[in-house]
């Protein structure tokens, strides 16, 4: 087990969930987990503990769920004495004052090849603009959004037919084992970080909804990325008649954006025919 250095643990869904198993199976196990409050869930609205919270509380790490960052919480935190925090999907903004806290700042896993795809959503970005590569970077935190120095990066193809369905797992393994190879080397003080290229920098915004509508007589490679990019979030759909239809199976063929299975509204699925 890990006993070189305590670090803070900030993380709140599945990504971050499965990261911290991760951690803890390579014997990297956080002083102190901080993720969101409980949240109603399900059709019962019932409180539920975050799925960060759930893999710490099984391993007995002691759990925060503080609704801000304010001092009060600030407090706590630095109350477990920690050297550094390790970030993965947390959902709320660092402060300068929080990075601080730590002696030896904050690292973040960040799913693009920063400076490429700053932003919440950097693996929808890729798929969206045919990106042929992607990766992950650890960073050092900084107060502007992923604009800190670069720890490590690994780049990974992006297959022809890969939707976030299967690209998001790939990458949320990739970026928990760079985390592994890379603590101890950061912890020994090995890593000399890269200052990003700020003039490269490009954004990758929140999406809505509504960006899942597809035009169907309308660009197909637009289309196909679309399908890609939100297969496992917003998904995407058209209208036909007045009715709405949501995708459940596309492909491109030739250039052509194919419909092959969809849900149409009230209904169940079935096969697609134009």
């Amino acid at each position: 087990m890990n006993t070189s250095r305590h670090f803070a643990y900030f993380g709140t869904p599945g990504v971050a969930a499965i990261t911290l198993e991760t951690l803890i199976a390579g014997g990297f196990v956080p002083s102190v987990a901080v993720t969101a409050p409980d949240a109603p869930k399900g059709r019962g609205l019932v409180m539920t503990p975050s799925q960060t919270n759930i893999v710490a509380t099984a391993h007995d790490i002691p759990v925060l769920t503080p609704e801000k960052l304010d001092d009060e919480a600030l407090a706590t935190i630095r109350g477990y004495d920690c050297e550094y925090a390790v970030v993965v999907a947390y959902g709320k903004i660092f402060s300068q004052t929080l990075i601080d806290s730590f002696p030896r700042g904050a690292l973040n896993v960040h799913y693009s090849l920063l400076p490429k795809y700053r932003g919440a959503t950097p693996m929808e970005a890729a798929l969206l603009a045919g990106d042929e590569e992607t990766g992950v970077t650890i960073q050092q935190m900084a107060r502007e959004l992923d604009a800190g120095d670069i720890l490590a990066q690994e780049r990974t193809r992006v297959e022809p037919t890969e939707t976030a369905r299967e690209l998001r797992p790939r990458l949320i393994e990739l970026g928990a084992n760079m985390l592994i190879e890379t603590l101890p080397r950061f912890e020994r003080g090995e890593i000399v970080p890269t200052p990003q290229d700020h003039v490269r920098a490009t954004r990758a915004g929140k999406f809505k909804k509504e960006d899942g509508e597809l035009d169907l007589a309308g660009d197909a490679e637009k289309n196909w990325y679309k399908y890609r990019a939100y297969a496992d979030t917003i998904g995407t759909y058209f209208f036909k008649d007045g009715m709405r239809y949501k995708i459940v199976k596309a492909s491109l063929q030739k250039d052509r954006f194919v419909v092959e299975r969809v849900v149409p509204e009230g209904k169940h699925e079935t096969n697609w025919s134009s």
